[in-house]
């Protein structure tokens, strides 16, 4: 079966939890949903599937080259410590692949699309960036070298995915025990935060005993309420924006810095860097957590109807799709891909209204991609 079978199978697993997750929330009066911004991270995750189907086969494909040419072992595939084992290292890597998207510009600029839902439920673990196969690759060549074979990798670089998916939820409390090993609704809420004493912790996927060892751990602490999304909110609902805000962001103080070291250190330094002479001409207000407010709009009933019926139609096509993407030719799949984010494209504007489309007119500001950091 084909990866992207799998995914077309989990999907309606994936709207039922979400759907059951919204149910507890509105039985304990704690709904955890917004229409516009679940839409929103739902087709975000629709959009990262269906032009996966080509980023797949550009992460698989460096990755089975690697392992060709560079394997030190060829490990078995019938032996469990060698999954085990895979399990283990790629959860490892993936703390480091992780904590870059954070610290280094470049991968926060793909990494970002998770973390701009001010919400935090289980569909804000659907809200998964489009352009990650560009570098996230080079986290994982260790395990090539060490000779771990493509399809082990890519059935452990999938279970770490989808064990990712429960901790996004604020119906789960702590766990004792758990807690202190794993990465659990409670850690990973800490990481979505924006609050001072959370920022640039929580990395692990599966084991936040990473975090320990390399002293990026913190606790939940319920005495301060988290506040979710980034510290230069997206205030859209576009899907193709929310994928290419920063690196626009990264360009344009690429292209204003006059030194060309700094139109270099623009893409490898922290989020939110800026060349000190982009800085004097494009001033910007310092981040004020008591100005926080989450991004809202009017849009009137009718033409939310609208959005859901078409984003429901986008799901069953998005099902259909990836059930038979790998039979067909190229270019139909370039144009069945070109629809699908054309249509979620359509429903973002529908969620936004005239407000966003004359602030957008309006707007002349650089995006500065400052982070959760």
């Amino acid at each position: 079966m084909k990866g992207a079978q799998i995914v077309a199978l989990a999907m309606p697993v994936f709207i039922v939890l979400i759907a059951l997750e919204f149910a507890v929330g509105l039985k304990r009066g704690r709904n955890t949903y917004r229409l516009a911004d679940t839409l929103t991270s739902i087709g975000l995750g629709v959009m990262n599937q269906v032009t996966g189907v080509f980023g797949r086969l550009f992460r698989i494909g460096i990755y089975t080259w690697l392992f060709e040419t560079v394997a030190l072992l060829r490990l078995p595939t019938d032996s469990v410590w060698v999954w085990l084992g895979a399990l283990l290292a790629y959860d490892f890597c993936y703390y480091w692949h992780h904590r870059a998207g954070h610290r280094l510009a470049v991968c926060w600029a793909a990494h970002v699309v998770h973390h701009q839902s001010e919400d935090f439920n289980l569909g804000t673990a659907l809200r998964i960036t489009s352009s990650g196969f560009l570098f996230g690759w080079v986290f994982y060549v260790p395990l090539a070298v060490a000779g771990v074979p493509p399809v082990v990798f890519a059935i452990v670089a999938l279970i770490d995915l989808l064990y990712q998916f429960w901790v996004h939820t604020q119906q789960v409390g702590k766990l004792g025990w758990f807690d202190r090993w794993f990465v659990s609704p409670s850690n990973h809420r800490a990481h979505h935060a924006v609050n001072e004493r959370y920022l640039d912790k929580n990395y692990g996927g599966i084991l936040v005993v990473w975090d320990r060892l390399f002293g990026s751990f913190v606790e939940e602490n319920e005495a301060e309420p988290i506040v979710f999304g980034t510290r230069a909110p997206l205030q859209r609902w576009c899907p193709i924006i929310a994928n290419f805000d920063v690196y626009r962001g990264l360009v344009a103080h690429s292209w204003h810095a006059s030194r060309w070291v700094d139109k270099l250190k623009v893409w490898v330094q922290p989020p939110g860097w800026r060349p000190a002479d982009v800085a004097a001409r494009f001033p910007r207000a310092e981040f004020d957590m008591a100005k926080v407010r989450r991004f809202e709009t009017q849009t009137p009933p009718a033409l939310q109807a609208v959005a859901v019926v078409l984003f429901l139609l986008v799901l069953g096509a998005t099902l259909v799709f990836l059930w038979f993407a790998h039979t067909l030719p190229f270019h139909l799949r370039a144009a069945a891909v070109a629809a699908l984010v054309l249509v979620l494209w359509s429903i973002g504007l529908l969620l936004e209204g005239q407000q966003a489309r004359s602030r957008s007119a309006a707007e002349a500001r650089i995006p500065d991609g400052r982070a959760t950091l």
